[in-house]
Formats: C-alpha cells, structure tokens, sequence
C-alpha cells in the first residue's frame, strides 16, 4: 500500500498572511530534509541560506497565486504562481511528502491558470520535484545551475502546455 491511500485527501485555499510563520518553517523544513538524496549537506545549507528571509516569502506569497495544502486544518504545504505562468515556490512538510499534497497543489494551479487562459507553465524544478513534474507531463528545456557563493545548485527548466 502506498502512503498516500492511507492519508487523508488535502483541502486547498489561498494563500493568508497568518500562514507566514508557518510557510516558512515548512520551507526550510523541506529543504533541509526532502532533497538530501539530490543535493550534498554544503548545496542543501547554501538553499537554507538564500530561503531564510521570512519578509521576502511573504512578498512572493502576496504577490503570486498562492495556494496553501492543509491536512486536518493545518498548512503542511504551498505553490506559487507567478505573471508569465512560472511555478515560482512548491514546498511540502517532509511528514507529508510523497502523500498527494504537491499534487493536489499542482493540479489546482494548472486548473486555475487554465482558467486564466494561460497557455503554458514553466518551472525551475529542483532535482527533488522534477520526478513530479515529469509525471504530470512537463518537459525538460534546458539544465540551470545557480551559484551561491562557491556552491553550485542545479535545476531543470520545464514547461508544460495547458488545455484551453
């Protein structure tokens, strides 16, 4: 049985400022502990680094379509959609990882930007989150790598065309 038929279906709804405190431990809870496999202990701290601004998150979650995942009522994850269709942010709590919650949070912001007549979305997908994406139909564009300070950090750039 996978973890997923055993847990409970995510509710969704926007994003509140309230949810900041918590969106934010959630972040560098997920980076620290969910992309271990992909990225070394010196990328994964220089990530936790960059996303340790608390105010910078908030601005991103304002000014974005921003989704929050809730299971029993409680935030365990959000999405971000930014102008130009890119999935900006997608966290999830490392208990609630691979349960359903990313794509409960995916599947809304394609539905809505569909809705929004958006004719594609793109994302800058850790190595962690491209497995998902490759699920859902996105498709690999070209490799990034970021620098932070004197670590690299790799990504994949992918884009998906939306139904109308």
């Amino acid at each position: 049985m996978n973890a997923s038929a055993a847990f409970p279906k995510p509710t969704l709804r926007p994003y509140l400022a309230a949810d900041l405190p918590l969106l934010f431990e959630i972040r560098l809870s997920a980076i620290e502990e969910l992309t271990e496999e992909d990225y070394d202990e010196a990328q994964r701290r220089a990530w936790a680094e960059l996303a340790d601004d608390e105010e910078a998150l908030g601005e991103a979650l304002k000014k974005g379509l921003s989704l929050v995942g809730l299971v029993g009522g409680a935030p365990v994850g959000f999405i971000v959609l930014t102008e130009g269709g890119l999935i900006s942010q997608l966290y999830v709590h490392p208990a609630v990882a691979r349960t359903g919650v990313a794509t409960a949070l995916v599947d809304a912001i394609e539905k809505l930007a569909a809705a929004r007549k958006l004719e594609s979305l793109v994302v800058d997908a850790s190595d962690t989150a491209k497995p998902l994406f490759d699920r859902r139909g996105y498709v690999a564009e070209r490799r990034n790598t970021i620098a932070l300070g004197d670590v690299w950090l790799g990504n994949t750039r992918m884009k998906k065309k939306l139904s109308p």
